[in-house]
């Protein structure tokens, strides 16, 4: 048997991402249908699937022309910030026992697969030249999953962004990300498009720019001296700004499927988002208001954008000249810039007022809000 354990590391529910997609709604379930949890209780086209991060699994990360990306730096500069100190190098050698692996999620008896590209494999600098043994690669991925009767779901970036990128111009730092990131995702529809019918362009960009730009604890490890032990960054700015470049790059995939390929590849794509729910640590008003602040800077900060074509009000009133801009012609790219929307949803936090930080400010002070798992 495949590397099942650690390979197949991101069990997900499709609930809300298909939910969406189809247009279905649940199955009425009765009183006595509780005690038995099973397929009778969805939809007949509900999908269940399980899916993995590329850094995560493949490993084979120097090899077959494959660049490495920020994650291969991170985890070799900064070994203790890894709880395991272990590395992506070799994960769970997906890239050699994918066929093993598929065969079990079959096994299972899941409906797909959700994987994400690895943007290095295929251009090991971020763009220019292609690196054919890396589109060799996903192409018999592809293949394998469909030849296992499962759907696959593409994520096109996961957090490991081409080191070269990040050399280059910072990365998400920098505006230039964007027609990079279109011009990476043109080429997956245009060679992948044929049999991928489910797009996802980001998988939760707000975990990739909390804990890689507020506390320093992802790739590329940025922060303020004052948050985390990192050698460079700004907690007060960069998240917004890394945000901000991350939605615009976004759009631009999307704009780049809907106007090349979705009227004859027929697919739909979508982002893949992670929030907490918070409720009021106490009935104050002070305490409601701050659960809906809380919401906003965790779900409204990338939904409300690409839904509307702007940030939430709560953000733009606390944050001020923080908060990056969205022009005109921005805003119309960001507006309803999805066919479907992916949740990963966790947990339930309390939220509790807290007054203005004027100094040290990074994310977490800028909400104003003490979020917590137990209402004392």
């Amino acid at each position: 048997m495949g590397a099942i354990g650690p390979s197949l590391l991101y069990l997900f529910s499709l609930a809300t991402l298909l939910a969406v997609v189809t247009g279905t709604e649940p199955k009425k379930v009765e009183p006595s249908q509780y005690a038995s949890f099973n397929r009778s209780l969805f939809p007949d086209d509900f999908l269940f699937g399980i899916g993995s991060s590329a850094y995560q699994v493949e490993g084979a990360s120097d090899i077959d022309g494959r660049g490495p990306s920020i994650w291969d730096t991170f985890t070799k500069q900064n070994p203790n910030k890894i709880w395991d100190h272990s590395s992506g190098n070799v994960g769970a050698d997906f890239y050699h026992r994918y066929k093993e692996d598929l065969k079990v999620v079959k096994e299972i008896g899941l409906d797909s697969y959700r994987f994400s590209i690895s943007w290095s494999r295929i251009f090991p600098k971020g763009k220019g030249a292609v690196n054919p043994l890396g589109v060799k690669f996903y192409n018999n991925l592809i293949n394998e999953i469909l030849a296992n009767g499962l759907v696959p779901f593409v994520t096109l970036f996961h957090w490991d962004l081409p080191q070269a990128l990040e050399d280059e111009y910072k990365g998400f730092l920098n505006k230039n990300i964007a027609k990079d990131f279109a011009v990476y995702a043109d080429f997956c529809f245009k060679t992948f498009g044929d049999r991928v019918k489910h797009w996802v362009t980001l998988n939760e960009p707000y975990s990739y720019t909390i804990n890689g730009y507020n506390g320093g604890t992802f790739a590329p490890g940025r922060c303020s001296k004052y948050v985390a032990n990192c050698t460079t960054g700004d907690s007060s700015t960069e998240p917004y700004i890394v945000a901000h470049n991350l939605i615009l790059s976004h759009a631009a995939a999307v704009r780049v499927y809907k106007r090349k390929y979705q009227a004859h590849q027929k697919g739909k794509i979508g982002v893949t988002l992670v929030t907490h729910f918070f409720e009021p640590y106490s009935n104050s008003v002070a305490d409601k208001k701050a659960a809906g602040r809380a919401l906003d800077f965790f779900f409204g900060w990338f939904a409300h954008p690409i839904t509307y074509g702007h940030y939430p009000q709560s953000m733009i009133s606390l944050l001020g000249k923080r908060l990056p801009k969205f022009t005109k012609f921005e805003s119309v790219i960001i507006k309803n810039s999805y066919d479907f929307l992916g949740v990963n949803y966790y947990s339930t936090y309390y939220a509790q007022s807290k007054g203005p930080q004027n100094k040290n400010m990074d994310y977490y002070s800028d909400m104003q809000a003490t979020v917590s798992r137990k209402n004392l």
